[in-house]
């Protein structure tokens, strides 16, 4: 079923692993652990951005570079296929002719459709995370051992390595194994990576002791949920974070992370949106859906973004945050109505 991947790996000895510009716990797991498991390759990681401090539990984390590599024979896209995730690649134009003269092979679990303009291979399945995807691919083309036992110690730590990454992948899209997404298969994942080694316990304590807020951060979390607006009779709830804001405190720890949880647990919130805007006038939004009626995927699609039904973003140049927020309702309403009509037609 992942020949294609295989195949595209042959006859290359240098690979160049590529995030997409709004790194988060998956796309950072799914590369990290690549660069573990492609141990027949020289591999080299890279992001468009620094990885953010509340991401950097993963130890590896630094071996992410801000330096495109241009002397790889191929580059592997991980988390996304939508070019509006790379548009800061692209805006390169040195970047850019790289990326359509040379083989690029697509990895990703979002349903949005692959609309990348340059010539690729990919393997795109809708799943809980970027990492699961891998796993299966890495179990099916011999990059996990079939037994672990018997490799010898430095294989067995590359390997234990390589399945912490996925681990930390695949818990931070399912928000702690808890979200829609998760299956009875994603458990069945997770306990193959426990058996080959990984503690559970060990790592979720490395990670909270990472994940910890100053009081500085607390401070601004209780300042983010003062500003929480509600629309649509209580059903959505947003927040704007201000180009102020992410200057002074992205870096210590993502804004989207602190508030989109807590609007989870508001009563009666259906959709949960922080809206993110920028001096050059590009706005941003992370979509959350809650309950049994998700579309965050469709609400994004309004805006050329894309994602899953419980989770999705977005990005415009061409409107104000009132405008963002006006459009965003017409979306829902228009969303709502459409599917109440093809309820009805089912019922029919």
């Amino acid at each position: 079923m992942y020949n294609s991947f295989s195949d595209f790996l042959k006859n290359k000895h240098r690979l160049c692993i590529v995030q997409a510009e709004n790194p988060d716990g998956d796309s950072l797991g799914s590369a990290l652990a690549l660069d573990y498991l492609l141990k027949d390759h020289e591999i080299s990681l890279y992001c468009p951005v620094e990885i953010p401090k509340y991401l950097r539990y993963f130890d590896d984390w630094s071996r992410v570079s801000l330096e495109f590599d241009f002397n790889a024979d191929g580059y592997i896209i991980v988390d996304t296929a939508a070019e509006v995730l790379l548009s800061k690649l692209l805006e390169d134009p040195a970047i850019k002719n790289r990326l359509y003269v040379s083989p690029v092979f697509v990895l990703d679990h979002h349903e949005t459709e692959d609309n990348l303009n340059f010539a690729h291979q990919g393997l795109v399945q809708t799943l809980p995370a970027c990492a699961d995807l891998i796993y299966k691919i890495a179990v099916e083309q011999g990059l996990l051992s079939k037994d672990f036992a018997s490799l010898s110690e430095e294989d067995q730590l590359r390997e234990k390595t390589a399945c912490r990454y996925l681990y930390y992948a695949i818990l931070s899209d399912t928000l702690g194994l808890v979200s829609e997404s998760t299956t009875a298969d994603t458990f069945k994942v997770i306990s193959d990576l426990v058996s080959r080694g990984i503690s559970v316990a060990e790592l979720d304590e490395h990670r909270r002791d990472f994940s910890k807020k100053t009081p500085r951060i607390l401070d601004y979390k209780a300042d983010l949920i003062k500003r929480v607006e509600y629309y649509l009779d209580g059903t959505l709830a947003t927040v704007h974070i201000p180009w102020d804001d992410i200057q002074e405190y992205s870096d210590e720890y993502n804004p989207n992370v602190l508030i989109l949880e807590e609007l989870r647990m508001v009563e009666g919130v259906e959709i949960a949106i922080a809206i993110k805007t920028y001096p050059d006038g590009k706005v941003t939004g992370k979509i959350r859906s809650f309950g049994n009626n998700p579309y965050s995927d469709k609400i994004a699609e309004y805006f050329g973004g894309g994602g899953h039904p419980y989770a999705a973003g977005f990005r415009t140049y061409d409107l104000s945050y009132e405008d963002t927020i006006h459009e965003i309702i017409t979306a829902i309403t228009t969303i709502k109505k459409e599917n109440a009509n093809e309820t009805i037609q089912s019922a029919q």
